[in-house]
């Protein structure tokens, strides 16, 4: 198999739990304690605007509500996302995937992009987000690596920028993976750690696949996916997870 250039341990959602999800301050909290990688979720403003938020609506995370693609990125950063976490990160805004890089590449994060398509935008998400990753992340030592529960963003990412790293997000690992796999010519599987096992791991890395689990916040759940032979881990608990 080729070199991996990512490392093992994944911040979910750039922090964890340890502080509101998909914001600057997660990043560099889970920065202070050693992180060096991290996943985010990635989709468009109103205005084409590419921003972090998991949920196709905004009510969970911010003080908004209704659809995240109806506003554009000057409303949405009139918004809250801090504070429904705790209090104590009250004033948080919607980061922009420029901010993220800018905070990434000189500090050496590596960075999976989960593009989060709006309804009915995959195939345009999965475009812009390539291209914006190919000019940000330009010279960088470790491209962004490219993920989505979409087919369709995961080709028209690669029909746009073939070149940077692709991977497939499944919940359950369907009997045609390698279909899937082959269709946006993808790097790697990452796979709900519920639905590993170690044959499913061997069998991956013998076609020369890479895999993440996700979300992994148990330490002994950790140690026996590594033990297969995972190559990243995907975890709320980065603190708990960097210390084995």
């Amino acid at each position: 198999m080729q070199p991996w250039p990512y490392p093992r341990i994944f911040a979910h959602r750039l922090g964890g739990s340890l502080a509101p999800e998909n914001t600057l301050t997660g990043l560099r909290r889970g920065y202070k304690i050693g992180v060096r990688a991290v996943e985010c979720d990635v989709k468009l403003s109103a205005d084409g605007v590419l921003f972090l938020l998991h949920d196709d609506t905004l009510e969970r995370t911010t003080t908004g509500a209704g659809p995240a693609g109806a506003l554009t990125m000057a409303q949405l950063r009139e918004l809250d996302c801090g504070v429904k976490h705790h209090r104590a990160y009250r004033g948080e805004v919607l980061p922009t995937l420029e901010e993220l890089a800018a905070f990434c590449i000189p500090n050496g994060v590596a960075v999976n992009l989960e593009i989060k398509p709006n309804p009915g935008q995959d195939e345009e998400t999965g475009r812009k987000v390539a291209l914006a990753a190919k000019e940000l992340w330009r010279g960088a030592a470790v491209q962004p690596l490219l993920s989505s529960f979409s087919p369709s963003a995961l080709r028209a990412a690669r029909q746009a920028v073939p070149e940077l790293p692709r991977a497939c997000l499944v919940e359950d690992i369907p009997l045609d993976y390698l279909t899937e796999l082959n269709q946006c010519a993808a790097a790697a599987l990452h796979a709900d750690h519920r639905a590993l096992t170690q044959d499913a791991v061997q069998k991956l890395h013998s076609q020369g696949y890479r895999i993440m689990a996700y979300t992994v916040n148990d330490p002994l759940r950790a140690r026996k996916l590594l033990s297969w032979g995972v190559d990243m881990l995907c975890s709320d608990r980065p603190d708990l997870m960097l210390t084995r």
